[in-house]
């Protein structure tokens, strides 16, 4: 994560503050982050529902039209899946309660941005996130692992059978058959068996969960 460029959007009404916020984040990594600052609710929604490619989400709590912890909760309503660093004046310990009750994922006092702690609980989050969702990634490849192993363990002799049996065909027809034609059919045949013996092993050994694309939206496993 050493050469990303985290983008935070910075909500709040305070116009001397937000470029604080934005020299103070440059002062500790000028090429670390990307600052887009609005106002207010409206602003804020029209920016989310245009981009919305947001890393993390700089909120202060008093705002013209609706507050901080009101559009928090609308966010996590309609599923903006971008964590929240709240910003207040002062240490209040119920609205610090209220911001954790939605899932807030921390919660800073104004006059702390000049330290580096902004910078710095910024980056911890982001990390946080990116490894949450790096194990989550990992998880849902195991358990698509494990289906498709339950699936196949059931249907793989259904097609070895038959397969093992064209096998023994094929080598007999080559024993029998002297017309050089006959034998390349043979041959053809013989190979594309193997072939299918070869993905029904990788099959049985499958240990990880790979899909490659193959036409439009459809996707296959990865034997290769």
């Amino acid at each position: 994560m050493e050469n990303d460029i985290i983008k935070i959007l910075l909500v709040e009404d305070n116009k001397d503050f937000a470029k604080l916020v934005q020299v103070y984040l440059q002062r500790h990594d000028k090429d670390k982050f990307s600052v887009c600052w609005k106002e207010n609710y409206t602003d804020t929604m029209a920016e989310l529902l245009s981009k919305g490619d947001y890393d993390i989400i700089l909120m202060d709590y008093f705002l013209p039209g609706k507050n901080g912890l009101e559009i928090t909760k609308e966010l996590k309503e309609k599923k903006y899946d971008i964590p929240v660093v709240f910003l207040t004046v002062n240490k209040d310990f119920e609205l610090a309660v209220d911001v954790m009750k939605l899932g807030v994922d921390d919660y800073l006092v104004k006059e702390e941005i000049s330290s580096p702690v902004l910078p710095k609980t910024v980056i911890s989050i982001i990390e946080k996130r990116r490894l949450k969702e790096q194990i989550m990634q990992v998880e849902i490849s195991q358990k698509r692992l494990q289906a498709v192993r339950e699936t196949l363990s059931g249907v793989l002799a259904e097609f070895e059978r038959p397969i093992f049996g064209m096998k023994t065909l094929s080598a007999e027809f080559q024993t029998k058959l002297t017309a050089e034609d006959k034998r390349h059919y043979v041959k053809i045949i013989d190979e594309n068996i193997n072939r299918m013996i070869d993905k029904l092993e990788k099959l049985k050994s499958l240990k990880v969960y790979k899909t490659i694309k193959y036409i439009k939206d459809i996707k296959m496993i990865d034997l290769s």
